[in-house]
Order: C-alpha cells, then sequence, then structure tokens
C-alpha cells in the first residue's frame, strides 16, 4: 500500500461478528474465558483491548514497523522509552527538545540515575564525540521544538551504530509524522510521537505512541506498558484511528500553509528570524529537503521589536490563531515557549539555545491561507 491507502486501510481489517467498518468501541474492562488461560487473544483491557489493537496496527503500519504501542500520552511513550535503560546508563539528546521531554530527563529521570547530555544535532559529530562506553540511547527530535532545528537520521544512525550497534536509536517525529519522513526507514530503532498532536489531528485527546520494528525490542516495550499500566483507552483509540485516515489530506494543507505563511513572514518588516525547514535560508535547508517529502506546518519566529511588550501584544492580538498550548489540530494555535511549552526548562538553559521572550510558535492550521495571513498581517501591527 502507499501511504495515503495506508492511513485508511494499514493494518485494518472489517470487525469480524458484524462486519462494521469501523472498528467498534469496546468500553470492557475484561474478557471471558472458556477455560481458565483459555480466551479469544484478550483476557484484561490493560494488556490489550480491541480498539486499541486495530489503533496500533494501522499506527505501526504509517511507520512502516511491524509493532506499535498506543500509550496515555506522549510522555508515558517517552517515559516506556527510558525505562529500557538501567540507572548508570547515558542518553545523547539534542539541545533543543520539547520541555516535558526535557524535564522529564532532568527532573524525574535523572533521579534514578540516568545520565544525560545535550549536544547540537545540526553537526552529526556532536552526537558522535559524545558517546561514551555508558551510552545506551541516543534521543533524536527532528524537526525540534520550538526551534525547528534539523538532524539528519541516517547519518547519525550510521556513524552512531558503528560506533556501538547495540546504542538505541529513538526518534520523536511528532512534528513531522510519517507523512513526512520515516524514521524506521532511515535506521532508528524507535519512532515517538505525541499521537495527540497531528495523528490524531483534532485537539480532542492526549496520546502517545512508539512504533518499531525489531521484535525483541518490541517485547520490551509490550511488557513496560503493561506492567506499568499507561495505556491508551478504547474511546481515545477509536478518536486516533478516526483521526488518522484524514492524515494525509490534513498534512497537505498543513504544509502548504506553513510554507506560504514561512514566506509571509521572512519578508515582514516588523520580523527580525523565521525558523522553518521549508526556506532556503534556514541552515539544514538540503537536509530538510532530502530526508523530508514537505516541511510541515509549524513555524516559530521573533520580532525585530523583541520586547516582551511587543510579543505580547501580538499574542493577544491574533483572532485566527488561537493562543494556546499544543500544536497539529485542524486550527491554527499560536504559542509562548518561554511561558507555556518550554517553561519547565530553566532561563540560562534556553537563552544559551536561542528561547527567548521573543519567540513565537505558531502551528499553521488547514483554514484558508489568505485568511491566516490577514490575521498575522494585523496582529503584527496591533
Amino acid at each position: 500500500m502507499k501511504f495515503n491507502t495506508k492511513t485508511i486501510h494499514g493494518g485494518q481489517k472489517h470487525e469480524e461478528t458484524t462486519g462494521s467498518v469501523m472498528p467498534p468501541v469496546f468500553l470492557t474492562s475484561t474478557f471471558a474465558q472458556s477455560s481458565p488461560g483459555q480466551h479469544k487473544g484478550y483476557a484484561y483491557a490493560r494488556g490489550t483491548n480491541p480498539t486499541r489493537t486495530a489503533l496500533e496496527a494501522n499506527f505501526a503500519a504509517l511507520e512502516n514497523g511491524t509493532h506499535a504501542f498506543a500509550f496515555a500520552s506522549g510522555m508515558a511513550a517517552i517515559d516506556a522509552v527510558l525505562r529500557l535503560l538501567k540507572p548508570g546508563d547515558e542518553v545523547i539528546a539534542g539541545d533543543d527538545l520539547y520541555g516535558g521531554t526535557y524535564r522529564m530527563f532532568t527532573q524525574l529521570f535523572q533521579k534514578y540515575g540516568l545520565e544525560f547530555s545535550f549536544v547540537n544535532m545540526n553537526k552529526v559529530a556532536n552526537v558522535t564525540n559524545a558517546i561514551t562506553s555508558k551510552t545506551k540511547l541516543v534521543w533524536i527530535e527532528t524537526p525540534t521544538n520550538p526551534l525547528m532545528k534539523i538532524a539528519n537520521i541516517h547519518k547519525i544512525t550510521t556513524n552512531v551504530k558503528e560506533e556501538n550497534s547495540e546504542i538505541l536509536i529513538a526518534v520523536d517525529n511528532t512534528f513531522a509524522t510519517p507523512y513526512l519522513q520515516k524514521p524506521l526507514d532511515l535506521g532508528a530503532d524507535i519512532v515517538m510521537h505525541s499521537a495527540t498532536k497531528y495523528l490524531g489531528g483534532h485537539s480532542d485527546l492526549v496520546m502517545g505512541a512508539l512504533m518499531v520494528k525489531e521484535e525483541t525490542l518490541a517485547k520490551e516495550i509490550h511488557f513496560i506498558q503493561f506492567a506499568a499500566g499507561a495505556i491508551a483507552g478504547p474511546m481515545d483509540s477509536f478518536l486516533a484511528l478516526r483521526g488518522v485516515k484524514t492524515l494525509h489530506v490534513r498534512m497537505q494543507r498543513h504544509c502548504e500553509n506553513g510554507l506560504k505563511v514561512a514566506r509571509f513572514l521572512e519578508t515582514h518588516s516588523k520580523v527580525g528570524k523565521v525558523y522553518y525547514p521549508g526556506l532556503k535560508s534556514h541552515e539544514s535547508y538540503e537536509i530538510a529537503k532530502k530526508q523530508m517529502t514537505a516541511f510541515g506546518g509549524m513555524v516559530s519566529f521573533k520580532l525585530k521589536d523583541e520586547s516582551k511588550e511587543a510579543t505580547f501584544s501580538f499574542l493577544e492580538s491574533t483572532k485566527l490563531f488561537t493562543l494556546a498550548e499544543s500544536l497539529g489540530g485542524v486550527e491554527s494555535l499560536v504559542n509562548h515557549p518561554v511561558t507555556m511549552s518550554h517553561g519547565s526548562i530553566p532561563e540560562e538553559e534556553r537563552l544559551k539555545i536561542g528561547i527567548t521572550e521573543s519567540l513565537i510558535r505558531l502551528s499553521v492550521g488547514i483554514e484558508d491561507v489568505e485568511d491566516l495571513l490577514a490575521d498575522l498581517e494585523q496582529a503584527l501591527n496591533a
């Protein structure tokens, strides 16, 4: 199947009892057994649920994986990856990460004995030079949140595996989605998504996902999920599966609108800098063009007037761009990383990489782009 077909049919089959085209929402905690240990593939809903199974089969198909796991949130999915490690193990991560990921790394798992080093993954050598005998995981986010940095997944994976083939490579593919890039095909071991965002696509659920190809790794993750219990519920699984069916058509519009918004901002007299991998001015444009099929709907920028007053004036003046947390829904959102998505990162660490008070992040939705540009124009001149 090609990708557009996979979003609708990947891993799916009609429900056997009635022929229902969509899988039913199985709102049950347990399943009848004909004899102790004898059941129809389902025993207790923390382990498996038919609605979640249907979603996970679809998730696996989208990333060209063999197994997928739907979690209660994106953070629960990341938590499961880190539980593959043990005290004393080291993780190499990018220096520009979603704030919740950084918080989990530094404020939670560091207390449990994991070690973390943060490097600029724009250069592959920065990653390989950081490898030590304790390195067990490389955590890649690309494009990054919120500075839209691009990491070369294939080169990083190849070079790291040459150093030590046992090191796991995990990629947060939330911003790109499998519509734009497939990290498993580029050599990664694990793909993570906040399915709250583009996979769900309608700002009506919270969910995380992991996709893998290797059987032993899949068994380890399944055990962690079953033992820890951070599973996606059946209703959210149904909503996510429904959302995925339009992923391809939504992403087409997100990408078209995102590029037009980025070009508009880049030439605007009141905008100082735009972060978008689809602009030729982006330092990793050539890598993004090779690695991704298009450039997505996430755009960050700074005003020329970097004062708090000017930034807040813009944030308070948009009408179609809703000031809110999250991203990836059909509606356009505007986010202030310092006070919202990245507020948990210490100021000194934010400033090192350029996440300043004046940074603004847009999640460009699928509305008519002329209306979105008009909204940005009036907010810039408010």
